[in-house]
């Protein structure tokens, strides 16, 4: 599996694209706090980021209380931030947007 590890400059140029991401204290993760109306909204965002999580082949770390879907990207297999990470969280603040 290939990976476009990123530089710091270039983990601020991608995170300054998204709205509400947050880089981790170590530099290696981003994480964000997704809030819904409902449960059912909260669990359909996540059914929908899994299937998008599938088809990237990187899954995220997340949990979800009742409206809440707190997420954190990360790359495992590298130990840091790659461009996978911000090609699923561009997708999740996607699914995020057409339940507003």
């Amino acid at each position: 599996m290939s990976y476009e590890l990123l530089e710091p400059d270039e983990v601020s140029r991608e995170l300054a694209k998204l709205e509400g991401w947050e880089l981790s204290a170590d530099g290696l993760a981003i994480r964000k706090c997704f809030k819904f109306r409902s449960f059912a909204e909260a669990f359909g965002f996540m059914t929908e980021c899994a299937l998008a999580a599938e088809k990237l082949d990187h899954h995220p770390d997340w949990s979800n209380s009742y409206s809440r879907v707190d997420v954190k990207l990360t790359t495992h297999a590298r130990k840091q931030l790659t461009d996978r990470d911000f090609r699923l969280a561009a997708m999740m603040d996607q699914a995020w947007g057409r339940r507003l």
